[in-house]
């Protein structure tokens, strides 16, 4: 294992992503025909206070464009702001972290080049986990938990056992995702989630802000 080298603000960063309570993933294609922007305004209005870009079917020079507005948007709000996949971008657009896979970017490699940024990583094993954990991720995204269309899955999905299961090697903070829902809340939390990642909860909710303000009154401790 490589010396992990975190600045104080990613510190200070990773304290605003533990009292989050709720991660908004943004997703255009399924926002019932509202622009991400939009959704990203209606979220902030509602409480948000962290939020992934994820538009995978963007050009590049479309996904600058918008992670520039969005970055604007969420400064001016107090919130995080997290790339998907894309460390260059984050760094460029001075997001304040960076979201990768199991197939993206090396966690550990992005750790090196990046000791200010949050580094997320998706993790659906304990082996994922403590690897993730190893190579430096400041936190874990446990999932998918639930069915969700969001998310192409051919294995079984975690289900709280598997939260259960993974959350309980980790050291480090975890959020969970797949298929959440809002009457999902009181078992996520009691097997000891505290930040929960959603994306059409709110996304493709009648009214956004409603839906982001109800999620993070049902995580608040």
């Amino acid at each position: 294992m490589f010396c992990l080298k975190m600045s104080h603000i990613h510190d200070i960063r990773m304290q605003s992503f533990q009292n989050s309570g709720v991660y908004l993933v943004t997703s255009g294609q399924m926002s019932s025909g509202r622009s991400t922007l939009d959704i990203v305004k209606f979220a902030l209005a509602g409480g948000i206070r962290l939020v992934q870009l994820r538009e995978k079917n963007l050009s590049r020079k479309d996904l600058m464009s918008l992670t520039v507005d969005v970055r604007r948007m969420t400064a001016d709000s107090g919130a995080l702001l997290i790339i998907n996949d894309m460390i260059d971008v984050a760094q460029e657009v001075g997001a304040d972290g960076v979201h990768l896979g199991q197939n993206d970017f090396p966690v550990s490699q992005a750790r090196k080049l990046a000791p200010d940024l949050i580094i997320g990583a998706s993790t659906h094993s304990i082996g994922e986990a403590l690897k993730a954990q190893a190579d430096g991720a400041s936190y874990i995204n446990i999932g998918p938990i639930f069915p969700t269309k969001t998310k192409a899955w051919d294995d079984e999905f975690l289900g709280i056992d598997g939260l259960r299961k993974i959350s309980a090697v980790t050291r480090v903070p975890f959020t969970v995702m797949g298929g959440i829902k809002k009457h999902h809340i009181p078992e996520l939390k009691a097997a000891g989630a505290r930040i929960v990642a959603v994306v059409t909860e709110i996304t493709a909710a009648d009214n956004p802000e409603n839906a982001a303000r109800t999620l993070l009154s049902l995580m608040t401790p």
